[in-house]
């Protein structure tokens, strides 16, 4: 199955690739992987919320913020590869969460990125993974994913 049909079944559209916040481009590829920039949760060009995880923001909400990050670096790897049919393998996930001193639930938020990412590529989605809590990230966002994919 073509993943453009598993998107249609799960109601998943791949949104247009982030522009760039910075002096930097939106993904790498070197030999058969696709490094992506880290992506923020944007939804038609905004945030859907800013602030910290344990001050405010809420940890479902962050987690569908996780999620949303991570289809935005999915359009970062289209973009690189052309066809998201190419993905050979989801080989790593780093999420990084804006957390209160207080929040240790960071796993439970970049969970929503790496459920997305089964849903999308079955077991080639199963991937090596780090979830950080950090003091702020940029524009205020709650969340920031980055991918590591290998595709032929």
């Amino acid at each position: 199955m073509s993943i453009d049909t598993r998107l249609a079944e799960l109601g998943i559209e791949i949104p247009a690739l982030a522009t760039p916040a910075g002096a930097y481009v939106p993904y790498v590829v070197t030999g058969n992987l696709v490094f992506t920039a880290g992506q923020l949760p944007f939804v038609d060009g905004a945030l859907p919320a800013t602030g910290k995880l344990g001050a405010g923001i809420d940890a479902d909400d962050a987690k569908a913020y996780a999620r949303t990050a991570a289809l935005n670096a999915l359009a970062a790897v289209q973009a690189a590869i052309g066809s998201l049919d190419r993905v050979t393998r989801v080989v790593k996930l780093v999420g990084f969460v804006a957390s209160d001193p207080s929040f240790s639930g960071q796993p439970g938020v970049i969970n929503g990125a790496s459920e997305v990412l089964g849903e999308i590529f079955g077991d080639l989605g199963k991937h090596a993974r780090s979830a950080v809590g950090v003091a702020v990230l940029p524009l205020d966002s709650p969340v920031e994913v980055e991918l590591i994919v290998e595709f032929a």
